[in-house]
């Protein structure tokens, strides 16, 4: 195996426990606006990070299909999502604090 193919398949690993860390937190995300009082503030702000999460993972799917060139421009190109990833991740957290307390 090729350290660019490994290098490639790092990043799908990196992307997928991201992923993993979203789901969670949008699931206690979800669950804490469930049991406290209605709040359509955390409500729109809660189902705008569901889709943005759709659209994370969809990007997500595109890249595990992606032939290592066309990956290896397009993260050139991009410098990664991972400022996507780190971004819902953080208003996902304090959406979580907020019903949680």
């Amino acid at each position: 195996m090729t350290d660019e193919i490994k290098m490639v398949e790092k990043h799908i690993m990196e992307y997928t426990s991201r992923m993993k860390h979203i789901d969670e937190l949008l699931e206690r995300a979800t669950e804490g606006a469930a049991n406290g009082p209605k709040d359509a503030e955390t409500e729109a702000q809660l189902a705008k990070l569901w889709e943005d999460r759709e659209k994370l993972s969809r990007l997500h799917h595109e890249m595990k299909l992606k032939p290592l060139n066309d990956w290896q421009e397009q993260e050139i190109e991009m410098s990664g999502p991972m400022g996507i990833w780190d971004a819902v991740a953080q208003q996902l957290e304090k959406l979580v604090e907020k019903v949680e307390k």
